[in-house]
């Protein structure tokens, strides 16, 4: 069966290095898809992030099936579009947009990705009491995600006190089952020694944003680590983490399966997740 081409953009800023279309389209080729991806950086196009919705006309127009949509984005394109899925709404932000007929639908990949990359990372991991590190975009997506995952105490972490105080009141309104709480940084060394797992969520740790999100001595064997970073793959963190004794889930779980998950929403086509994870970290090497 032929199918027509496919074209599709990674709309943010700096999104120039990123491994999203070489995964995209090796998938597409090995499914005999004609599959073009592109990265549109508005840094290096000089378009403000608050023009989305011209990006978005202009796309539609251009004839582009669908749009990966990321930081600062995934807030910003919401009123341009038609209807949102459940986890986008829930989340209030979209990292996936699909061009229908007559119709342009947000959609979120990212809560799905992880929670299928932890439950594939670490799997019968104790989920009693769980530290979430960071409450931006992605932290709400993983907050989200946990929860789902039948974590009872989740304790929110940020530097910004206030947004880690929006987000836990966000997620215990809709998590009626768990206990959801803020805390200040330097509430760690309380929390990591009675906790089973941690997740990062900031960008401590990439390429651009080196070093480790919290004092090592903090990690115990009794803790797992998951980190969201897969730029580097092996992030200090998760260095330390192994180091200490602690099981470990690095950030190209989720990576290829948000991918794996968007790419089935713009193609209708089920794609190898095990496949693209093995040349997600042939890339990411």
């Amino acid at each position: 069966m032929v199918h027509s081409p496919y074209l599709v953009g990674l709309v943010g800023q700096g999104v120039g290095p990123s491994l999203t279309p070489a995964l995209h389209m090796a998938e597409g080729r090995a499914h005999g898809l004609d599959y073009v991806y592109r990265t549109i950086d508005l840094n290096a196009v000089g378009v403000a992030p608050q023009r989305i919705g011209e990006i978005l006309e202009w796309a539609r127009t251009l004839g582009y099936d669908a749009l990966n949509v990321t930081h600062p984005c995934k807030q910003l394109v919401i009123p341009h579009l038609d209807d949102l899925d459940d986890a986008a709404a829930a989340l209030g932000a979209v990292n996936t947009v699909i061009f229908g007929d007559d119709r342009v639908v947000g959609y979120n990949t990212d809560a799905p990705g992880f929670t299928t990359g932890f439950t594939e990372g670490l799997p019968g991991a104790d989920v009693t009491n769980v530290v979430l590190l960071g409450a931006g975009g992605a932290g709400a997506a993983v907050g989200h995600a946990l929860l789902d995952l039948g974590v009872e105490h989740l304790a929110v972490v940020d530097v910004d006190v206030d947004r880690a105080t929006v987000l836990a009141r966000d997620l215990a309104s809709r998590h009626s089952h768990a206990r959801v709480d803020a805390s200040a940084f330097d509430k760690l060394s309380v929390l990591l020694p009675g906790s089973d797992g941690v997740v990062h969520c900031t960008p401590t740790g990439m390429a651009d944003h080196p070093g480790i999100p919290f004092d090592a001595t903090l990690l115990h064997p009794g803790l797992w680590v998951a980190d969201i970073v897969y730029r580097p793959v092996n992030t200090a963190l998760l260095t330390a983490a192994r180091a200490a004794g602690c099981r470990s889930l690095d950030g190209g779980h989720m990576a290829v399966h948000q991918a794996s998950i968007a790419f089935e929403l713009i193609t209708g086509i089920a794609p190898d997740a095990d496949r693209m994870s093995r040349h997600f970290r042939s890339l990411a090497g």
